[in-house]
């Protein structure tokens, strides 16, 4: 038996922002963004669309390639950091709801930027508990999907310019044969770093506070240096693992797909270990940061693009909030 990933869909919000169009409310520059991120541009949701919305989209999307309907899946994973609800209910309930995913289990992955690094390993996991007996589950639907221009703080000149909001979603299903999509993956955390990137507005620590002001929405709180040398040794620690124990060269690569963070961050591992940027795949220009969901939006535009052949070899890594790091080599 294999998993395997049967097809991608995204969904991209209607309004584009440029960085001059940002620029006129923040006081930033199209030349400071791009010199220092690679930025062009980001993509923010509509009025009333909320993080299941975008979600929904490209889940249909996904599913209408697939050739699945709602009612086949048997599993549904959201990575998220701006959930529809923060706490309960899960975004993933709210999307198998829309979705009419009837026998579909739903639960949320809470992993930052690396989410859908994560999302790919539990799935698989769960998927191929069919064969040790301890569960009966065919096809999964895996979803990265962001609002983050909700909790972006727009006077904190350094960290607004980078995120954007989008989603996208793999189906996965376990097949005859041999030859699963996801290969191999290795995921780490380090919670030491965890006030490097975090929400501004902690969880109460009384029952009866009165302290602190919690009638203010969640923003992004971002030290961008300590982020930036977290996420470039984070990038070589993920290479090397990969390499290490799954046994492949870098040369054996068809495609290396980062999470969309700083094109400047990919640039540096890319030279670190003599990778041509054109095997990078990046499109932070147009999309910037989508956390959770970058990953991929970048595969399934690759896909789009005719880019990506059957059996091309792909390693994909995220790094972020938590702090959470992590990568997975794919076969497509």
């Amino acid at each position: 038996m294999a998993v395997k990933i049967l097809a991608s869909g995204a969904y991209i919000p209607g309004i584009k922002v440029s960085n001059e169009e940002l620029s006129k409310r923040v006081d930033t520059t199209d030349e400071w963004i791009r010199s220092h991120t690679g930025i062009g541009s980001r993509h923010f949701a509509e009025e009333g669309m909320q993080t299941s919305d975008l979600g929904l989209a490209a889940a249909k999307a996904a599913l209408n390639r697939a050739g699945r309907s709602a009612e086949e899946l048997d599993l549904i994973i959201v990575a998220t950091a701006t959930p529809d609800y923060f706490g309960f209910p899960s975004t993933a309930c709210i999307i198998q709801d829309k979705l009419g995913a009837v026998n579909a289990a739903a639960f949320d992955v809470t992993a930052g930027c690396t989410g859908f690094i994560y999302c790919l390993d539990v799935a698989t996991s769960m998927l191929e508990a069919n064969k040790l007996g301890l569960a009966k589950r065919k096809t999964a639907l895996v979803i990265g999907a962001e609002t983050l221009s909700r909790i972006t703080d727009w006077s904190d000149r350094g960290s607004c310019v980078l995120f954007g909001d989008g989603a996208a979603a793999f189906v996965m299903e376990q097949q005859e044969g041999s030859g699963s999509s996801v290969l191999h993956s290795w995921l780490r955390s380090k919670g030491s770093g965890a006030k490097s990137l975090y929400l501004s507005q902690p969880a109460r620590t009384s029952t009866f506070e009165r302290s602190g002001d919690y009638s203010k929405p969640p923003s992004i709180v971002m030290d961008g240096q300590s982020v930036y040398m977290f996420a470039v040794k984070a990038i070589t620690d993920i290479i090397d693992a990969l390499l290490q124990e799954s046994g492949f060269k870098l040369g054996d690569f068809r495609w290396i797909v980062p999470h969309q963070a700083n094109a400047r961050i990919v640039q540096a591992a890319a030279k670190r270990f003599g990778i041509e940027e054109e095997r990078m795949y990046l499109n932070i220009e147009e999309f910037a940061n989508t956390s959770a969901a970058s990953i991929p939006i970048a595969i399934n535009e690759m896909a789009e693009k005719g880019l990506l052949k059957k059996g091309d070899l792909i390693m994909s890594m995220g790094f972020g909030a938590g702090l959470t790091y992590g990568g997975v080599i794919i076969r497509w």
